[in-house]
């Protein structure tokens, strides 16, 4: 069966929207790991003394850093770090919501073009 223009281009958006999502759905995952390295990070800094020494990496180094500082650079890189999941999260409800009125779409187009063959 030959598929229309029309459904071809909306078959195209289709696709390119389950790619959409599967890459949202995976920068997710890997926003989730980050906030647990995070969260992991900061309970071990509690179970530290105050006065021993903290490193922190900064690109291929490690900088000696106070228990204080870690803390701060860390809570602002976990409020970060949700920031950027409530936008992944908003982004992905809308991909979702458009790729479910997309195959709604193309199931009504391909079945008016198969009711029409017949």
């Amino acid at each position: 069966m030959d598929l229309s223009p029309q459904v071809q281009d909306k078959l195209a958006q289709f696709q390119t929207l389950q790619q959409q999502l599967q890459l949202t759905s995976l920068q997710k995952q890997q926003l989730m790991a980050h906030g647990s390295d995070v969260d992991n990070a900061l309970s071990e800094l509690t179970k530290l003394a105050g006065g021993e020494k903290v490193y922190r990496s900064a690109g291929a180094l490690l900088i000696e850093s106070s228990k204080a500082e870690s803390e701060k650079a860390l809570n602002e890189e976990k409020e970060l770090n949700a920031t950027r999941m409530k936008v992944m999260e908003r982004q992905e409800k809308k991909l979702s919501e458009r790729y479910d009125e997309l195959k709604k779409e193309l199931q009504a187009l391909i079945g008016s073009q198969q009711s029409g063959l017949k």
